[in-house]
């Protein structure tokens, strides 16, 4: 098998699993119960958090712990607006967002607040003059993810910051769920930016637990409420055994991580020599995309009919097209390079450090093979 969609999930790191396994067997108690038993569940929560925070360098901000990104950021994005409604209804988003950003965003439309999208330049990054141009006194958030999942374009989080922490009253949100344990953030990353949001299943971690990361000094409405929890914005009995996976994961997932960096440097530049060849191919990542998401379109061939073929040779990768719907471009590609064809018709190949280049030179040769095969169909 070769396995070339880690920016959809990865695999679990067996000692992630092994700490988890041992929380959950040594660790029985509630951490909400006042016994020896939840006192030592909640000591280990306390130990894993504390290392969460080393970790990302956070000083003045609170983990909340959730079931995994999509959660943490329908709670940053409900939190803050119904918190702060009367600070202004307006939202600033782009056109490179997970669905789990579009999602709360429609809700709140409904309910009275309003979205602009942000242009973007002829690199996909965000149009810094125009972004400066929506933001206003009225605009009560502004959401934009640090990497796009289906490109790996990077955007300029340190320039959006400059520009949101001008306007007192706003809020800067960030998807950082490709970015965390893929390569290392600056250290002062969260103290630029209100809110952070990721899934541990990106870094090797268990599916099931993400973080939200947001300052101390801002409040938020909770999406569930009622029970004591690790935090007062997400009720719940704590997940003793995944909060401590998380830490586990993203510890390991950062150790030697510039080498880890380099290594899948090197194989996203294999795969683009490969396929720049193709007269068909057009390659949608960019030099401002991080080399684990490598997205191309194979213009004359369906993207769903090129996943399924090289299924075939127990290759796996990812496509934004439904294999039920036949026109269904993807958003993201559309938005960076503003070709139909090439949205309609694209493909994700995600990268690893577990990736090895023998996978490639397998990967390559069954796409030489099908690009051949179903061209001539």
């Amino acid at each position: 098998m070769v396995y070339l969609d880690y920016s959809a999930t990865t695999p679990v790191n067996k000692e992630v699993l092994e700490s988890f396994d041992r929380a959950s067997l040594d660790y029985i108690g509630n951490p909400n119960s006042l016994h020896k038993l939840g006192l030592d569940a909640k000591k280990i929560i306390d130990s894993a958090t504390k290392q969460l925070k080393e970790l990302l360098h956070l000083h003045n901000e609170e983990i909340i712990y959730t079931s995994g990104a999509s959660e943490a950021n329908n709670l940053a994005l409900k939190g803050v607006c119904f918190k702060y409604a009367n600070r202004g209804k307006k939202i600033i988003t782009t056109e490179l967002e997970h669905s789990s950003i579009y999602g709360p965003l429609s809700f709140l439309q409904r309910h009275g607040f309003t979205v602009s999208f942000v242009n973007l330049d002829e690199k996909g990054r965000v149009d810094l003059k125009h972004l400066e141009s929506l933001i206003d006194d009225e605009t009560l958030l502004v959401t934009i993810s640090t990497v796009n999942s289906e490109t790996g374009i990077v955007q300029q989080v340190d320039e959006i910051a400059k520009l949101v922490s001008k306007y007192p009253k706003c809020f800067f949100h960030t998807d950082i769920t490709q970015a965390v344990g893929k390569y290392p953030l600056p250290q002062n990353f969260f103290e630029k930016v209100d809110f952070a949001s990721f899934s541990a299943h990106k870094f090797y971690g268990l599916k099931g637990i993400g973080c939200l990361i947001k300052k101390e000094s801002i409040s938020i409405e909770p999406l569930i409420h009622g029970g004591k929890s690790t935090s007062l914005y997400r009720s719940g009995t704590p997940t003793t055994a995944l909060i401590v996976s998380v830490s586990k994961a993203l510890r390991l997932a950062l150790d030697n991580i510039d080498q880890k960096y380099a290594y899948v440097k090197q194989l996203n530049t294999k795969i683009k020599d490969a396929l720049s060849k193709y007269a068909d191919v057009s390659i949608n990542s960019n030099e401002y995309s991080i080399p684990h998401i490598f997205n191309l379109s194979v213009l004359k061939i369906k993207p769903e009919t090129m996943l399924h073929a090289l299924e075939e040779d127990d290759i796996y990768i990812s496509t934004q097209s439904a294999c039920s719907s036949n026109n269904t471009k993807s958003r993201a590609v559309y938005a960076v390079t503003n070709n139909e064809e090439a949205s309609l018709h694209s493909l994700r190949i995600s990268l690893s450090y577990l990736t090895t280049k023998e996978e490639i030179d397998t990967f390559l040769a069954s796409f030489d093979k099908w690009y051949h095969k179903l061209n001539l169909r």
